[in-house]
């Protein structure tokens, strides 16, 4: 819900720092795989409950999210790059909560049930925006925001997500009541990209696959 706005924000200071980057001779991946790197340590950082550590490394890694997508878009954006990126994000995300059960054993249950909408809502997201992309210019033109892939919003985005996890470092104690609300958050998304799934691609015509065709004399003449 919050990606568009704070994406618009932040524009400018990461289209700054990508340039330095740039000049240093920094490549997207490099960014994105050491970005990955660090999400790991946070999560290891929250499993042992080290939660300011951890918080600083989360904000880290979002940092460097934030700006491999900017350096790609300098030094030339590639479908790996892209591939990386969004695998990178999602096992972060769900490295973060599984890490997080682990350091507060009262609130797997919300836990649990937080993965279990992140996996809906993410193959919701997966396959519409495989769908769309398939479709062509004029879908990519309807939701596109210029990433590698076309990003289905909701009520739970990215920013979203960033400011759930900032909370839990700060307040652990609360991660049962913080995952439960993210749940329903993410539940509702889920929701929102199915329904716009259903609004885009009813109605649409699917291609016939058939069979092979049998010649005819009345074909070659």
């Amino acid at each position: 819900m919050l990606d568009a706005p704070v994406r618009r924000a932040l524009e400018p200071t990461l289209d700054a720092a990508a340039s330095a980057v740039v000049r240093l001779g920094i490549r997207a991946t490099t960014l994105t795989v050491v970005g990955w790197l660090v999400g790991v340590g946070a999560c290891v950082l929250v499993a042992t409950e080290h939660w300011h550590l951890a918080l600083v490394a989360w904000l880290l890694n979002r940092v460097l999210d934030g700006l491999d997508g900017p350096v790609a878009r300098r030094t030339g954006s590639t479908d790996l790059g892209g591939f990386l990126d969004i695998v990178a994000d999602f096992s972060i995300y769900g490295g973060f909560v599984v890490a997080a059960a682990i350091a507060e054993p009262d609130a797997r249950l919300a836990c649990l049930v937080l993965l279990g909408t992140y996996y809906l809502s993410g193959t919701a997201f997966l396959a519409l925006s495989s769908v769309l992309e398939r479709r062509g210019e004029a879908a990519r033109q309807e939701i596109s925001d210029g990433r590698s892939l076309l990003f289905v919003g909701g009520l739970a985005e990215g920013t979203e997500t960033v400011v759930v996890y900032v909370l839990v470092c700060l307040f652990p104690q609360q991660l049962e009541l913080l995952a439960w609300v993210f749940a329903v958050a993410v539940a509702v998304t889920a929701v929102q990209r199915i329904a716009l799934g259903i609004h885009l691609l009813r109605g649409v015509e699917q291609p016939t696959t058939t069979g092979p065709s049998t010649s005819t004399n009345e074909e070659h003449r």
